[in-house]
C-alpha cells in the first residue's frame, strides 16, 4: 500500500506547529489551539448561538471566539447555520466528524481529573455539568434504577434519563420528570461528586421525589487522584 499525502486544505498551508506524522500531533494541530477544544465541548449537546458560547466560556473574548470558530469551520469540525424560524439568526454546530471529538473530550477530562491540580471552584458551564454525568457515571450503581431528571442550570433547561446501566443527557426540558434540580452548575458538584447529602443543599432547589433525586446524585464518582512523587 502506497502512502500518499492528501492535498492540504487552506487552513493547513501556513506554519505547522509540529513536523510529526503521528496522529496525536495532527490532533493537536486541529484542536490544540487555545479555546478550540472547549468550544467543541460547548457544542456537544447541540447548536449554540455566538452569545451562548461566550456565556459558557466567559473568559474568552469575542474576537478570539470569532477566530476559533472560523478556523474550526475551515477544518470541517464546525458548521454555521441559520435558524429556519429566525432568518438572520446564526448558530454554530458540530459536523458529524466534529461530534466524534466527544471521545477526545471525555478521555482527556477523565485523565486530567486525576490530577491534584483540579479546582472545582472555577467556572463550570451547564454543558460541562451535563457532559460530566455521562463521563463519570458508575454503571454498576445504576442497577434497576430508571428515572427522568430535569435540570435548570443558570436559567437553561437540560435533562437526563437513566436506565439499563447508562445515561443519556440533552438540552431542553424533560416532560414529567421524576425529580429535578435548579441551581448554578457548580453548586451540584459537592452532592454529585463529593457525597454531600442533598438535605444540605442550601444552594440547590430540589423538586419531585427526594428519594429519586438522592439516588440519582449517588450514581457518579470522580476518578482516583494520582499519587505524585512528592506525596
Amino acid at each position: 500500500m502506497k502512502l500518499e499525502k492528501i492535498t492540504e486544505p487552506v487552513w493547513a498551508r501556513g506554519k505547522r506547529w509540529y513536523d510529526d506524522a503521528c496522529g496525536t500531533a495532527l490532533g493537536m494541530e486541529i484542536v490544540g489551539e487555545r479555546w478550540s477544544l472547549l468550544i467543541v465541548r460547548e457544542l456537544l449537546l447541540g447548536p449554540r448561538r455566538f452569545g451562548e458560547l461566550r456565556s459558557g466560556l466567559p473568559a474568552i473574548s469575542a474576537n478570539i471566539l470569532t477566530q476559533r470558530l472560523e478556523r474550526l469551520a475551515a477544518m470541517g469540525i464546525v458548521a454555521r447555520q441559520e435558524l429556519p424560524a429566525h432568518p438572520g439568526v446564526r448558530v454554530y454546530e458540530l459536523t458529524p466528524w466534529g461530534r466524534e471529538c466527544e471521545l477526545v473530550v471525555f478521555g482527556l477530562g477523565r485523565w486530567a481529573l486525576r490530577s491534584p491540580l483540579h479546582d472545582p471552584t472555577l467556572n463550570f458551564s451547564p454543558v460541562s455539568l451535563m457532559l460530566s454525568l455521562k463521563m463519570l457515571l458508575v454503571a454498576e450503581r445504576v442497577g434497576d434504577f430508571r428515572a427522568a431528571i430535569g435540570f435548570r442550570l443558570n436559567g437553561e433547561d437540560y435533562g437526563a434519563r437513566v436506565g439499563d446501566g447508562a445515561i443519556a443527557v440533552a438540552r431542553g426540558a424533560v416532560a414529567d420528570p421524576d425529580a429535578g434540580f435548579e441551581s448554578a452548575p457548580g453548586a451540584l458538584l459537592p452532592h454529585f461528586y463529593g457525597g454531600l447529602p442533598l438535605s444540605y443543599a442550601a444552594a440547590v432547589l430540589v423538586s419531585g421525589d427526594p428519594a429519586v433525586a438522592q439516588r440519582f446524585a449517588g450514581l457518579f464518582a470522580l476518578p482516583e487522584k494520582v499519587v505524585t512523587a512528592g506525596d
